[in-house]
């Protein structure tokens, strides 16, 4: 397991993580929390090649507004 990033921010359904460094999961990639329950899949990656951002789907149960500032984690 290893950190993907933090949730900035919700949008369209999405949480959008900014990346810690340029290394960032692949798209499908599962995505947990500190706890590690499970969060979303990975949909798209996209800005700054050095600390691009992720838009994770979240699964069903999860409430976006909960995970605003939660540090995640890939499986």
């Amino acid at each position: 397991m290893r950190r993907v990033g933090e949730v900035v921010r919700t949008a369209q359904g999405l949480a959008i993580l900014r990346c810690s460094d340029e290394t960032h999961p692949d798209i499908g990639t599962d995505v947990v929390d500190s706890e590690l329950d499970d969060v979303g899949r990975v949909v798209d990656v996209f800005g700054p090649v050095e600390r691009p951002y992720l838009a994770v789907s979240p699964s069903d149960g999860v409430a976006l507004p909960t995970l605003l500032g939660e540090k995640l984690y890939a499986r």
